[in-house]
């Protein structure tokens, strides 16, 4: 019985303190939401948009340069004209009447071949023309006598010619063993020696006129409309470091190649003292087509390229004092020149007028307040960074 009563003892005080428990949250809990509401109700409402709410940008100025507008390319120097000599005919070398790298003449000799046959052959013919002449000669005077009919000076007159041209075929023939400089040139070195037994079309000796060289290179064909003779071309040498030559274009090619799409030009090279320029040097070209002393340009990083067109954001001031913002306006632009990181503005922009560089993905639309990031590069109307004094 004891036991039974300790138990409800305990029963009655659990149920008393779960009842205090109760009661003292519903007192001293309801206060703590208020407490936090209190704590809170300094900064009630929404934040005030601030700076921090504005997007930041950097900015430059469009500013000029003196731009060129060119092509670039790489070429080969070439003589004015360039031969290598090379028989018609097989046949021993007989002679050789040049020295390597000498200067020739036109005409002049350069290698004999042996032509003891070809000799022979003309004599041949040349007794025959000796023949000819006097049967003719002879029938002319019989048929003036009556003596043979005139058919026979006929004949007679044709044997005549047959043995002329007899004469001049052995005589071409003979000719075609003395290989002579087609051009006055310097020779190259010599690939023959005397005695040496040569076929058609092997090569004895290269001869280049030098007086002139030309500079071949290759350009885009897009290109093609711009080039004219006359024109300005500027030609570097790896074997000549340091110097550059003013060239002019020759003549531009009018067929295209099919392959590369590209467009052949020779360019005429400007006469030079010492014999520096050599035919088969490496050249590299570069083509100008104009210069503009004010060209308007901006960074590359300002360009917005969308839908196959260049777009920059332009920044404009409104307002006055302390009301005063920037304002973002996005302005299609047509290029120009790209010179490494800079590029040409023909049309769209102004001198100092100022373009975002950095942070255009934050301006979705026009009229977006922006925030200046870089106060080195100001933008117009915005404040002047505050200048640092020591002390």
């Amino acid at each position: 019985m004891a036991n039974k009563a300790l138990y409800v003892v305990v029963a009655v005080v659990g149920i008393g303190a779960a009842s205090g428990a109760a009661w003292w949250f519903q007192q001293g809990g309801a206060k703590a939401p208020s407490t936090t509401a209190t704590t809170a109700a300094p900064g009630a409402g929404p934040a005030a948009p601030g700076r921090g709410g504005t997007p930041g940008v950097e900015v430059v100025r469009v500013k000029t340069l003196k731009l060129q507008d060119d092509a670039q390319a790489v070429g080969t120097l070439r003589s004015r004209q360039s031969v290598t000599l090379k028989p018609e005919v097989s046949a021993r070398v007989s002679r050789i009447a040049f020295a390597d790298g000498a200067q020739v003449k036109a005409g002049q000799l350069l290698v004999q071949l042996d032509d003891t046959l070809q000799r022979a052959e003309l004599s041949q013919a040349q007794a025959q023309l000796s023949i000819a002449r006097a049967n003719l000669k002879r029938n002319q005077e019989l048929v003036a006598q009556n003596f043979v009919a005139q058919r026979v000076v006929d004949e007679s007159q044709a044997n005549l010619q047959v043995a002329e041209a007899q004469v001049a075929l052995a005589d071409a023939r003979l000719q075609r063993m003395r290989i002579t400089a087609p051009f006055a040139g310097t020779l190259g070195l010599r690939s023959i020696n005397l005695g040496q037994y040569v076929a058609v079309g092997d090569g004895l000796v290269n001869l280049e006129d030098t007086s002139v060289l030309t500079v071949d290179f290759r350009l885009p064909e897009r290109y093609q409309t711009r080039l004219a003779p006359g024109q300005p071309v500027q030609v570097q040498l790896d074997a000549l470091p340091g110097r550059t030559f003013e060239a002019k274009v020759l003549a531009v090619d009018p067929l295209l190649d099919a392959n590369g799409r590209s467009i052949s030009v020779r360019a005429v090279m400007p006469p030079t003292p010492g014999n520096v320029l050599r035919p088969g040097m490496f050249a590299r070209v570069l083509t100008i087509f104009s210069v503009d002393d004010a060209a308007l340009v901006v960074p590359e990083e300002a360009l917005v390229p969308q839908g196959g067109k260049q777009f920059v954001f332009r920044l404009q001031a409104q307002g006055e004092g302390d009301a005063r913002k920037l304002l973002s306006q996005r302005v299609e632009v047509e290029l120009g020149v790209r010179r490494g990181a800079e590029v040409q503005i023909v049309k769209g922009l102004a001198l100092d007028d100022t373009v975002v560089v950095a942070g255009q993905q934050r301006l979705q639309r026009d009229g977006t307040a922006v925030r200046v990031l870089d106060m080195s590069r100001p933008a117009p109307g915005a404040p002047a960074a505050p200048t640092r004094t020591g002390g």
